[in-house]
């Protein structure tokens, strides 16, 4: 592709102008987007090398959300129903019946809303980086930080999310990537933006959901830990939980070409691709009452304690606590608990 694609505009219920772009052919993959600015995005190089392989095998369809990007920048409401109302213009604008979502940070809770209003319409989703509970995702002390600066220092804070949350790095990706939030919006949007998206909460719809959903992690503990990452997927019917290997708390740059391969894989099949991405981390096996053993285990509280707490008899503690120790490869209470420490589980 030798250009950024057209720049389109839907029109939402509420009189809004949603700026859009769809390129590629195959299932319609629509991108929800976070603090976007497409046509910038365009300028990252592996955000575009991104858009390209998926829109190989994909109808890709980019938008920027209300008061962001190339999109009306009247504002206004930035809550869920006005998220809902920018992907639905859109989906009608692009004349598809069914679509995969792929929800990206505060997206993933849109995605979740509108695919348990519409089990008829989403396919399959793809989800990264959010929660069900948006706070949950945003509580940890290093992005209250990094968002402390929304107000005190734009330009700052456009840097500091591309390279020392993000990690981008230094290079070409991070200086896009850092321009591509300066112009997403004002600082007072992206307040609103914010403080809207902590205020996101769609726990109770997950058992709606009947698409197919894949949920994907890769940060350290200290940005999104990962048992956010496993509520999301044990809280919808049919989600899968992957640990992608690094730390950096974005997708198709650390790992990229495993990234993109999972992910056209699953829009276009349901699987997950295992041979070209790697293997899921050994906590991808744990049950969701391991996983409770495993968490109280390493608060230090005996079996009979663990027991008590969980509803559950001494000996059936004992069963969990072998399972999962057998699924991670350690020996004692010890070991599961430092394992659990440096994996963000404890």
């Amino acid at each position: 592709m030798s250009g950024e694609p057209e720049v389109r505009y839907a029109q939402t219920s509420d009189d809004i102008a949603i700026a859009y772009q769809v390129v590629g052919s195959g299932p319609v993959t629509i991108w929800m987007p976070s603090l976007s600015n497409i046509r910038a995005q365009w300028r990252v190089p592996a955000l575009r090398l991104a858009y390209e392989r998926l829109s190989q095998d994909l109808t890709l369809v980019l938008y920027d959300g209300r008061g962001t990007g190339s999109s009306d920048r009247r504002a206004g409401d930035l809550g869920l129903d006005a998220h809902l109302r920018d992907l639905e213009a859109v989906i009608e604008a692009v004349g598809a019946d069914r679509v995969n979502l792929l929800g990206y940070y505060h997206a993933v809770a849109a995605a979740v809303a509108y695919a348990a209003a519409n089990p008829q319409r989403v396919d399959r989703m793809l989800l990264f980086g959010g929660a069900a509970r948006m706070r949950e995702a945003m509580s940890p002390a290093q992005t209250q930080a990094l968002l402390s600066l929304v107000e005190q220092d734009w330009d700052l804070f456009a840097d500091a999310a591309a390279t020392a949350w993000l990690g981008w790095g230094s290079g070409e990706n991070a200086g896009r990537v850092a321009e591509a939030f300066r112009t997403a919006a004002t600082p007072a949007v992206a307040r609103d933006w914010f403080a809207e998206a902590a205020r996101l909460d769609v726990s109770e719809l997950l058992d709606q959901v009947v698409a197919p959903t894949l949920v994907l992690h890769r940060q350290a503990a200290s940005q999104i830990p990962v048992e956010v990452s496993r509520r999301l997927a044990d809280g919808v019917r049919n989600g899968t939980l992957v640990e992608l290997e690094g730390s950096t708390p974005t997708l198709f740059v650390e790992g990229g070409a495993r990234d993109l391969t999972m992910a056209s894989r699953w829009f276009l099949t349901g699987e997950v691709h295992r041979g070209a991405a790697p293997t899921p981390g050994p906590a991808a096996a744990l049950t969701t009452r391991e996983h409770e053993v495993l968490r109280l285990i390493a608060t230090g509280r005996t079996n009979a304690s663990i027991a008590r707490d969980l509803g559950i008899t001494e000996h059936t503690v004992e069963r969990h606590a072998a399972n999962l120790y057998r699924k991670l490869g350690v020996r004692s209470r010890a070991e599961a608990t430092a394992w659990a420490i440096r994996n963000g589980a404890a």
